[in-house]
């Protein structure tokens, strides 16, 4: 059934009813909408049979997460930032994707397939990473910021990947990289022109009416995601820039908090689809190799992130949070492997493959990091931090 309404009276019901269980149960409330999905999806009951346009919709959600962490970040911060984690973020992925690729050769995957398969699944999920990160508690600032810094240089790798699948700029990996970079200090100057010269000039005026300051925050927001979407990037990388361009201002932190329920409504939508997603009758033959590849994952990306914040200088009880909260795979696997299919590159075992991998780390990283750290979804009252 392909009315909206209907769904949504569904998923958020359910999600309600679910989420209780498993607050009662003392288990991680996002795994109840990734059962959800699971329940009521195309594996499960049928009662949402298409769930693909509930997954565009619940894109909105990673927009407006990442709007809301560069409403958290000082501009200032981030350039250091990106030039003490650049090489980090680029070896620790060459080390994912190496060791990914040859554990699915020796699973007897073609070599190429198992190339696609290694690039797809060396990323850290955005979501979950900040999902259970607290941010507005001082004591984990430092972290959040340098989190964002390796999601985000991640999320430009993860664009290179997909043109270089889809055959552009005719696999020019020098020009690819230099016009991304390129976009991207546009679309960052000229954001931070408008919020000096209009945006605040707008705020000040309408200061009062707070419903003007929601709509302007939102609308900006979306804007710029737009926009990075048009030139070539991700909506992500847009909604971070719209988000760090307007930091500076005293009203950042407010329009924070006024945008988070909005944010939250869309991120149920997301892992609502990321379990409809999941269809065992088809996935049964990869469910084995995805198991121990996902237990991989889990195990290596840790350890390898650990030791490579460490050699950046951050101290090691840091490292080793930052490596178990960047300890699963993307939700950009899913788009590397979604290109790749459609550009023939690889074929629907694959990209099974990838997808049973991806459900299986969001589940274990959440449990791990929920048992170990403060977070803001967490069951036990002295553990939950938001």
């Amino acid at each position: 059934m392909d009315n909206i309404i209907y769904e949504l009276v569904l998923i958020f019901a359910g999600a309600a009813a679910l989420a209780t269980l498993f607050l009662y149960l003392k288990q991680p409330i996002i795994l109840a909408y990734i059962a959800l999905g699971v329940a009521i999806g195309p594996s499960g009951l049928r009662l949402i049979d298409n769930p693909e346009h509930i997954e565009h919709l619940s894109h909105v959600g990673i927009i407006l997460l990442l709007f809301l962490i560069g409403l958290n970040l000082r501009p200032d911060r981030m350039i250091g930032l990106f030039g003490k984690v650049s090489m980090l973020t680029l070896a620790t992925s060459l080390i994912f994707m190496s060791t990914i690729m040859l554990v699915a050769m020796m699973l007897g995957y073609a070599f190429l397939h198992s190339l696609i398969i290694g690039a797809a699944l060396m990323f850290s999920s955005t979501i979950i990473g900040l999902k259970l990160l607290p941010t507005t508690t001082l004591h984990h600032k430092h972290r959040g910021e340098m989190m964002v810094s390796v999601l985000l240089l991640q999320d430009i790798l993860a664009i290179v990947i997909i043109l270089l699948i889809s055959g552009g700029q005719e696999n020019n990996i020098p020009l690819t990289v230099s016009l991304l970079f390129l976009k991207l200090i546009l679309l960052t100057l000229i954001s931070f022109f408008a919020v000096k010269y209009i945006i605040t000039a707008l705020y000040t005026k309408f200061d009062t009416i707070r419903e003007h300051t929601f709509l302007m925050s939102l609308g900006w927001g979306l804007l710029i995601a737009g926009a990075a979407e048009a030139i070539g990037l991700s909506f992500e990388m847009g909604a971070f820039v719209a988000g760090v361009s307007i930091a500076t201002l005293p009203i950042s932190l407010v329009i924070a908090e006024e945008l988070k329920p909005l944010r939250d409504f869309f991120l149920i939508l997301f892992f609502f689809s990321i379990g409809a997603q999941f269809d065992l009758m088809v996935m049964k033959d990869v469910v084995l190799a995805g198991a121990l590849i996902a237990f991989i994952i889990v195990l290596i990306k840790p350890l390898v992130y650990r030791w490579g914040f460490n050699i950046t200088g951050e101290k090691d009880y840091i490292s080793a949070e930052l490596g178990i909260r960047l300890g699963q795979a993307s939700e950009f696997s899913l788009l590397v492997a979604y290109s790749a299919l459609i550009s023939g590159v690889i074929d629907l075992r694959s990209t099974y493959l990838i997808q049973t991998v991806v459900i299986l780390t969001f589940v274990i990283s959440t449990y791990w990091v929920i048992n170990k750290y403060p977070t803001p979804i967490s069951s036990v009252a002295s553990q939950r931090r938001d």
